[in-house]
């Protein structure tokens, strides 16, 4: 059963600095923490086992899918991919650059993961086309020292010809299993190539008003959504 009041109870116990509580930490002063400290954590998700600069042509060969039709392209991918254990996706062009606009106004978000008793927070921070994601409690008690849990690459090579963005993630496994990733991941649409004035209001708040911004509401959507349940029944079933 979901607890945030348990939640933010554990929040208080694990901080060693005595930070104030989720719900009631001063907004304004956390955005420009996780804004100052972007170029630290790229740094730090390199030193953790992430890949630098993975590119696109890292993963195979784009001369030779060009060839090919978007539907190819996205075989291709979901072959490549299937047996790995990791998230990939491939994105229509129009909701990328919806998701894509959005992001340049709004580059941090919040998103809220299931977990045996409440949820757990995650950020996720913008850079370039990568989005990056660490854990709340990380930021509270690491500051910029705080590593990037899980990544995820667009790759917007194919985009304007096909008419598809692909996208692959990597991550820290001893933070997160991939049906964890793929829930995080899930939200980005969620929140970002939604048509739900209300739904995307809550990135706006974030970033643009943040002393405004509920933490309670993130959980709200994503129980309306349904996102989470899949995880939650799954936890609860390895817990008995």
């Amino acid at each position: 059963m979901s607890d945030p009041a348990a939640f933010e109870s554990r929040l208080e116990k694990r901080s060693e600095f005595r930070k104030q509580p989720v719900g009631r930490s001063r907004q304004g002063d956390f955005i420009k923490c996780v804004e100052q400290k972007t170029d630290a954590l790229g740094k730090q998700s390199v030193k953790r086992g992430f890949t630098k600069d993975k590119t696109l042509s890292s993963i195979f060969n784009i001369e030779m899918v060009k060839e090919k039709t978007a539907e190819e392209i996205k075989q291709i991918w979901q072959q490549y991919f299937a047996a790995k254990d990791t998230v990939y996706a491939v994105i229509p062009a129009e909701k990328f650059d919806l998701i894509w606009n959005r992001a340049q106004s709004c580059p941090t978000f919040l998103c809220a993961l299931p977990r045996r008793e409440g949820y757990e927070f995650f950020v996720g921070q913008w850079t370039g086309t990568e989005l990056h994601f660490t854990a709340l409690i990380n930021i509270q008690t690491r500051g910029e020292a705080a590593a990037s849990q899980l990544i995820l690459y667009h790759y917007p090579e194919l985009k304007e010809e096909k008419g598809i963005v692909l996208m692959t993630a990597e991550m820290d496994t001893t933070f997160l299993n991939v049906a964890e990733a793929q829930c995080i991941a899930n939200q980005v649409q969620l929140f970002y190539a939604t048509d739900r004035k209300e739904t995307y209001g809550l990135v706006e708040t974030f970033n643009l008003r943040p002393n405004e911004f509920k933490y309670m509401s993130v959980i709200a959507e994503l129980e309306q959504s349904g996102l989470g349940a899949e995880l939650k029944c799954s936890q609860n079933q390895n817990k008995t």
